[in-house]
């Protein structure tokens, strides 16, 4: 930015400083009053958008998943810091969203991404004491499953109604690599686009539904994440 845009009276000036007061009046109180309460996190990533965007947007997303995950204290809670009121992070489940775009047999590389993805600070979490998990889920499923043939070979698809026009369609997001380095790689490389891949991304609307009593909404995988944040707390 010229040094001319930032004198006083500019409106770079004005938008600067309303930013540093939103972050000082809104974010720090925010993280203060209730972050500090936390002992057990989730940490939803729209890993597919990402990737559907381009390798300049993972490498992003990486940067600010490095950013959010330094706010966290992990750690084994002790007696000392939950009577200081200084609770630690005791589990932490990084979640790639929107796993209902993919086939269930692309849903362990999605993992895999997601994983990939908080690599350094998930070894960091661990080395402090607390547990790290990753999966890939929906907290409310959008599409079903099927498989197409095309140019003689069978392709696994979704489909689901549009959001924008409600018309279904089937989608084929592409295939993830079975290893994330091959995404990460490129992202790191300040490569504009995937050198040998297209990934594809729909918005879905929630199916309707006629529950019964009791029963919940369909998803992938909410229960296992449930399981592994509070089932220590429900035994």
């Amino acid at each position: 930015m010229p040094e001319a845009a930032a004198k006083r009276g500019t409106l770079y000036r004005e938008f600067q400083r309303r930013y540093e007061a939103y972050k000082t009046k809104v974010v720090k109180p925010f993280f203060k009053d209730h972050f500090s309460r936390i002992d057990r996190q989730i940490v939803l990533v729209d890993a597919l958008g990402a990737v559907h965007h381009g390798p300049q947007a993972v490498g992003d997303l990486r940067e600010a998943l490095v950013d959010v995950l330094k706010t966290f204290r992990p750690g084994r809670q002790s007696w000392l810091s939950s009577i200081l009121g200084k609770r630690r992070v005791e589990k932490i489940l990084f979640a790639a969203t929107k796993a209902d775009h993919l086939h269930h047999n692309q849903h362990p590389q999605l993992a895999a991404l997601m994983q990939a993805l908080v690599r350094d600070a998930k070894d960091r979490a661990e080395f402090s004491g607390a547990q790290t998990a990753g999966i890939a889920l929906a907290s409310l499923r959008a599409t079903v499953e099927e498989t197409y043939e095309h140019n003689g070979s069978a392709l696994e698809c979704v489909r689901g109604t549009l959001l924008e026009t409600g018309k279904q369609a089937a989608m084929y997001a592409g295939a993830l690599p079975d290893d994330p380095a091959d995404i990460l790689n490129v992202a790191q490389s300040d490569a504009a686009a995937w050198l040998d891949a297209d990934y594809a991304v729909m918005n879905f609307a929630p199916v309707k539904v006629s529950l019964k009593q009791g029963d919940g909404p369909p998803h992938i995988r909410l229960d296992k994440a449930a399981e592994f944040l509070l089932g220590d707390k429900l035994s």
